[in-house]
Formats: structure tokens, sequence, C-alpha cells
């Protein structure tokens, strides 16, 4: 019902910046809350930073002060922009929403997408 692309992932040395997009496309009735999460390898996915409908936001303790969240509601688009990047900040990111969507010529119904995971790689 609701596909999400990303891009803007890559390589970057310690220090460095990168910015993150997400698409979101289909029967798109609203996106109460959209957020990023990583996943580094033999680690458990975690929340990077979230935002809502209403434009509050929310980080990880590690990532507060150097990256920032951004939303585009007219394109459906949100964004992760990362700044002073480290190496432990390696990991796949990926992109999730919180959306209500038509599910029927009458009905809506609420559900969670994911995007496919991008690679952030940062060497020191």
């Amino acid at each position: 019902q609701v596909q999400l692309v990303e891009s803007g992932g890559g390589l970057v040395q310690a220090g460095g910046s990168l910015r993150l997009s997400c698409a979101a496309s289909g029967r798109i009735f609203s996106i109460n809350a959209m957020g990023w999460y990583r996943q580094a390898p033999g680690q458990q996915r975690e929340l990077v930073a979230r935002i809502t409908s209403g434009g509050d936001t929310n980080y990880a303790d590690s990532v507060k002060g150097r990256f920032s969240i951004s939303r585009d509601n007219a394109k459906n688009t949100w964004y992760l922009q990362m700044n002073s990047l480290k190496p432990e900040d390696t990991a796949v990111y990926y992109c999730n929403a919180d959306t209500t969507y038509y599910s029927g010529v009458f009905s809506r119904s609420r559900d969670e997408y994911w995007g496919q995971g991008t690679q952030v790689t940062v060497s020191s």
C-alpha cells in the first residue's frame, strides 16, 4: 500500500557529513510519524531519530547535537542530516513511517512501513 525509498548513504571519513532521504509513495492519507533507525552488525535495530506530524522530535542520546531530522510534508519526504560522523555510526540505516492509508474506497487503515535500508560507513 505504501512504499518507502531511501537514498544518500555511502562512505565518509570520521568528522564528515551525510544526508539521508526517504520518500514515501502509495495510497497515503497521512504520515503520522517518520523516523530513522539503524542496525550495526550483531546489534539490534535502534531508533536514531523520529519526528511526528506535529513536528515533535526525539533523538538517541548518541546522536544528539550531531544529527537532525526534518520533513517535507508536501513531498512525503523526510531527511536525516548527519554531521560530525563517527566510526560507531556505521550501520545500515532504515527509514520508518507510521502511516494512515486508503485501504478501500471509503476506508482507511494504519500501519508501519520500512525502507529497504542504506549503508552508512564511517572510516576512522
